[in-house]
């Protein structure tokens, strides 16, 4: 069960990559050579390093995530099929974490995806900005809500979070020195 829900958030961890990468072509642009960045930004060579390092702890601990969940719907399926009454307690999908997470992974890997393209292809240091925010801020919730299934897993998306942090501050100071 593990392998199927790695391979559904490989997936899609790598469809937000290719999306992004294909934003990202715009790094030797004029407008991005021109625009004045911080004293904190790494050098281009980091990113190719952190992404796929990040990306992969996203689809190891989200199919880690979404297991229990399916297992547990899985096990009322077998039981329902032989006839046997399944009180669901569980019914209600605001008692679901994996529904919740799966929900929270999409909407995380869309802000994801969607920055690079706010950035470089439409050169929008504001809605990039609120892009990097809401980015942040829902990969700090998928690491609260993948914690909450377990604690390790919440842990492996720490650095994710943490990245999505760095990303707003530095998208914050490139906006800044270029109003």
């Amino acid at each position: 069960m593990f392998a199927k829900k790695l391979l559904g958030t490989s997936v899609l961890v790598t469809a937000t990559a290719l999306t992004g990468a294909a934003a990202t072509q715009d790094v030797n642009s004029h407008w991005y050579t021109k625009l004045r960045k911080p004293d904190f930004q790494p050098p281009a060579a980091t990113f190719p390093l952190v992404w796929p390092a990040l990306y992969a702890s996203i689809a190891l601990a989200s199919a880690a995530v979404l297991v229990p969940q399916a297992k547990k719907r899985a096990t009322q399926k077998r039981r329902e099929s032989l006839g046997v009454q399944v009180t669901r307690p569980d019914a209600d999908p605001a008692s679901d974490p994996a529904r919740g997470y799966r929900r929270a992974l999409l909407l995380n890997l869309a802000l994801n995806a969607g920055w690079s393209w706010t950035f470089f292809r439409q050169h929008d240091l504001d809605l990039a900005l609120g892009t990097a925010t809401g980015l942040a801020v829902s990969s700090t919730d998928l690491a609260r809500r993948a914690g909450r299934v377990h604690r390790g897993l919440g842990w492996a998306l720490v650095p994710y979070a943490a990245w999505c942090w760095f990303a707003t501050a530095l998208t914050a100071r490139i906006r800044t020195l270029n109003s």
